[in-house]
């Protein structure tokens, strides 16, 4: 294939194709984004939806930065991510309250108050990253490894929709707040689409490790403690349900490894 003809088959069809898997992500979203915010316990899907988190990150994220940098510098990058969310929690941004000994929950306005905005901010890394590998995806020589590698994207965002509408529900009093937020961080795809088309492979260079384990560190510490704080209202059923959230994740992030390889 000839490089003009590459580039011309490239334009229209990545950011498509972006634009699709953000509105399969922002669709997922939707049965989340339904339910009722507030300090009443949940329905169990914040610990599901946590164990996805975790599982997206363990069997999604990690094995991609070990694919990048190898394994002595991925589980460092992970680390860190969980670190860095770990700091600012700490010492700047509450991103946990609830998990504070001294914390009373009753006095709260949201199930997951502090969650939304270290939520979005990895989302949208996340997604951006996933818009560069759809891009990157339609360069490669091997259609049909194109093509794996970019179902294999949409098809991820499905459980990162489910758990990033259920999250930002229950961390935001109105429901719109939270659809608008959950377009935004899902609509990073597109914009990594068109970072990819304009800046070309410089893109996918070390800083995007860094991005990417930053995200998977955030979507670990948010994991569990959303299923931490569940736990601590609902007792051992929110940890079967957080669990099967993981497993689920597990295995849908295996079978699209076993299609790509």
């Amino acid at each position: 294939m000839s490089e003009a003809f590459s580039s011309a088959w490239v334009w229209p069809s990545a950011p498509l194709i972006s634009l699709i898997a953000t509105g399969v992500g922002i669709a997922s979203a939707a049965p989340g984004l339904s339910r009722r915010a507030g300090a009443a316990p949940t329905t169990g899907l914040v610990p599901l939806s946590g164990g996805l988190l975790a599982g997206i990150a363990l069997f999604g994220v990690m094995p991609e930065l070990a694919e990048m940098h190898g394994w002595a510098a991925g589980l460092p990058m992970l680390s860190a991510g969980i670190a860095l969310l770990w700091l600012v929690n700490r010492y700047f941004y509450p991103v946990c309250p609830s998990c504070s000994h001294t914390h009373q929950h009753e006095l709260c306005e949201t199930t997951l108050h502090g969650f939304a905005l270290p939520m979005v901010v990895a989302a949208s890394l996340h997604a951006l990253l996933d818009g560069v590998g759809i891009a990157a995806a339609y360069q490669e020589s091997a259609q049909g490894l194109g093509t794996a590698v970019v179902a294999a994207v949409v098809v991820h965002k499905v459980p990162e929709g489910i758990a990033l509408g259920v999250m930002l529900r229950a961390a935001l009093r109105s429901r719109w707040s939270a659809l608008a937020w959950c377009a935004a961080a899902e609509g990073a795809t597109f914009l990594g689409a068109l970072l990819y088309l304009l800046a070309g492979p410089r893109v996918g260079g070390g800083w995007a490790g860094y991005a990417l384990g930053l995200a998977g560190g955030s979507f670990l510490f948010l994991g569990f403690h959303a299923a931490h704080g569940d736990w601590k209202s609902r007792g051992a059923s929110a940890l079967w349900l957080a669990a099967a959230g993981f497993a689920g994740a597990a295995a849908l992030q295996q079978g699209l490894h076993l299609l790509l390889h």
